[in-house]
């Protein structure tokens, strides 16, 4: 059975004084408020105007306009559109031409509305009796309900609720079929103009990926490094042939229903070599700003992949084992924490971290867009295996990058208190814990045990069996040296005073 709402209609356009022709020349910047990781692959048809993102359209094209005033009907433009952030140029003659008046229609046509408008006239039903198509034409009395009643040329009034195709004569004025600007134009300058169309629009957004293969062995630490962008397009249109860019950074927004911030990015020494017709970066304000060397289509309802920087090879990395058994220091204290057992045994974890430098010096040298970190290692038959992923936030050049992969499966510990005293008079307090780390590997370790000192903000190490390196004001660790199959024990006594 045909379920068309529409067949056999005849659109009519009312005349207007300019004329839009000519293929679009589309320029688009897409910006992206989407956390790291946020997005869900799996359910991107339901976010629609929801979608965490959105894109500045530039649609640039060839349009014919009369001297003088007149009306201009522009209906290639993105259904999520903010019609608020519409401009129009003419490039031909900017100073003599300009828009004395916009309106945005977006009240397009469907079924129930050309019912609406056809009740008290001649319409035509198309209907199956058995196996055969039927059709019945006559004057459209009601629609409502999802019925229709009609009245033939002989009289008879039939009610009919069981339908397939409407066929309408025309479409009645004031209903469109696609989201529509309406200018009045102002020209001094008649004939063919070179023109620029501006405006936002909602439902679309872009995020990082990063693909990491690590080799690592006892001395050394080594990884290649990939990065690909995701670019979404749910905006309600499509755009053939589009040169695409991206701002990577925070764009303040002021406050509007449903809009929210945006992400952007920056520039580095990687993408100075990268393809011709892949991105390069360049700084824009206190964001950056990835232009694609090639035009590509971006349909609607699509997403696209794209490689953002070519693989770096062999970068210098560190892989390390933290064991963190203590709890977190406070925001703030209002007195130290006087409760003996707070804290005072706790098994921990050894957490296992990969970093590694984002520098020229180190094969790389580009500001790093947030994203996800997904690393493999190669398994002793060769094959890459997915090993951990985290989230990164946007990294300039020259700072470090630190994500983290899971805990260790051989390197386990525990720490306990077994010491303490509290001076309520003198403003003192002594403790001392002692912490044991156990390799169960065939190789040799190091681990760095990181110990936080939550009590209060005012502390010193009075004893130790093991040097510290201190991280910040609540932070110290102890690198230690674990031989395979073997146990380490750090003891140390912190005082607190206040």
């Amino acid at each position: 059975m045909r379920t068309g709402l529409l067949a056999a209609a005849i659109v009519t356009i009312l005349p207007f004084q300019a004329a839009v022709a000519d293929a679009p020349d589309y320029s688009l910047t897409i910006y992206s408020s989407a956390q790291p990781g946020q997005i869900s692959t799996e359910r991107l048809g339901n976010y629609g105007a929801a979608l965490p993102g959105y894109a500045l359209v530039r649609d640039g094209r060839k349009m014919t306009l009369q001297a003088g005033s007149g009306m201009l009907r522009f209906t290639d433009v993105a259904k999520r559109i903010d019609p608020t952030t519409v401009s129009f140029e003419s490039l031909t003659d900017p100073a003599g031409t300009r828009v004395v008046e916009q309106n945005y229609q977006y009240d397009l046509v469907n079924r129930d509305k050309l019912l609406e408008r056809y009740v008290g006239e001649q319409i035509t039903i198309e209907q199956f009796n058995g196996s055969a198509l039927e059709t019945i034409s006559g004057t459209l009395l009601s629609a409502a309900g999802g019925s229709l009643v009609l009245q033939r040329g002989s009289g008879e009034v039939l009610s009919i609720s069981n339908f397939g195709n409407v066929l309408f004569p025309s479409l009645p004025g004031g209903l469109i079929t696609k989201p529509t600007l309406v200018w009045l134009v102002d020209a001094r300058r008649g004939g063919t103009h070179s023109t620029r169309v501006s405006y936002q629009t909602q439902g679309m957004t872009w995020w990082s990926d990063y693909n990491i293969s690590l080799r690592e062995s006892d001395n050394d630490c080594q990884m290649d490094l990939s990065s690909w962008v995701t670019i979404v397009n749910q905006s309600g249109a499509s755009y053939p042939s589009a040169q695409l860019k991206l701002i990577a950074g925070e764009v303040n927004r002021a406050p509007a229903a449903a809009q929210p911030q945006t992400v952007m990015m920056k520039r580095g020494g990687v993408m100075a070599e990268a393809a011709e017709q892949g991105f390069t970066e360049s700084s824009l304000f206190e964001y950056h700003l990835y232009t694609l060397g090639r035009r590509s289509d971006l349909p609607d309802n699509s997403t696209k992949q794209l490689e953002l920087f070519p693989t770096a090879v062999n970068l210098a990395c560190n892989k390390q084992l933290v064991f963190t058994a203590s709890p977190q220091p406070w925001n703030h204290w209002s007195q130290p924490i006087s409760d003996q057992g707070y804290g005072a045994t706790t098994e921990g974890n050894v957490g296992a971290y990969l970093e590694f430098k984002n520098s020229e010096a180190n094969q790389l040298g580009v500001p790093l867009p947030a994203g996800r970190m997904r690393v493999n290692q190669a398994s002793v038959d060769g094959t890459l295996e997915f090993i951990g992923e985290d989230v990164i936030k946007h990294t300039p050049r020259n700072e470090t990058v630190r994500i983290k992969l899971g805990n260790s499966f051989d390197v386990v510990g525990e720490r306990r208190q077994t010491g303490f005293t509290l001076d309520s008079a003198g403003q003192i307090i002594d403790e001392s814990f002692e912490i044991s780390v156990r390799n169960r590997k065939k190789s040799a370790v190091d681990v760095v045990v990181r110990e936080y000192l939550y009590r209060w903000s005012t502390w010193r190490i009075t004893a130790k069996n093991h040097d510290f390196v201190k991280q910040d004001a609540q932070t110290i660790d102890f690198p230690l040296r674990i031989a395979a199959d073997s146990e380490a024990k750090l003891s140390y006594t912190v005082r607190y005073t206040w």
